[in-house]
């Protein structure tokens, strides 16, 4: 049986499994009174089936279907191989590809990797968006090897800039949650 998509399941399970409250020291230096730490959810057996539902949907309401999803690893792997096996069993030809921090040393030297080929149209997969930078890399890295890529769809927006970021690149952001969910204003 294939899960529905639920916000309210997905907010239920972000806060139980994701949401840390306390002092944390973020990734670019910055101080935050949570944390979110989003591969408890990509995972998880529920929460990679919502996430994956959550997205498929939201890239079938942007048109037609792209020709694959992904992102950055590590963080966007789990995310791209639940949506395409989702997509798999809906019989829709949505491939998936990941995005490694830096061109392969050795083999066919490649950054992007997957069954891709230049032209085709992506979306970029990721898990939490603040200032927009780990999904930008994916953005460079996936048009340098001649993506267009559609759009950004993330977990949750922590509201910290990454949206900006994205429309300054005339890329719309889209994400299945923000801090707001939970009561949290951005800091």
């Amino acid at each position: 049986m294939i899960m529905a998509y639920d916000k309210q399941d997905l907010l239920r399970l972000l806060e139980s499994e994701a949401l840390q409250r306390g002092e944390f020291t973020l990734a670019s230096g910055k101080k935050a009174s949570y944390y979110l730490d989003c591969r408890r959810i990509t995972l998880h057996p529920q929460g990679a089936n919502l996430v994956a539902a959550g997205m498929l949907e939201t890239i079938q309401a942007s048109g037609d279907l792209p020709a694959a999803v992904g992102g950055m690893a590590i963080g966007a792997d789990p995310i791209t191989a639940s949506i395409v096996m989702l997509a798999g069993q809906q019989e829709l030809p949505l491939k998936g590809f990941m995005v490694r921090k830096e061109p392969k040393g050795h083999g066919m030297g490649r950054q992007v990797e997957g069954p891709v080929e230049a032209g085709q149209e992506v979306v970029i997969v990721e898990d939490v968006i603040t200032s927009g930078g780990s999904a930008l890399k994916a953005v460079d890295a996936a048009e340098a090897f001649g993506l267009k890529v559609r759009e950004v769809i993330g977990i949750i927006d922590r509201l910290a800039g990454g949206e900006e970021a994205f429309a300054k690149r005339g890329l719309m952001l889209k994400t299945l949650t923000t801090i707001r969910d939970f009561g949290i204003e951005p800091e």
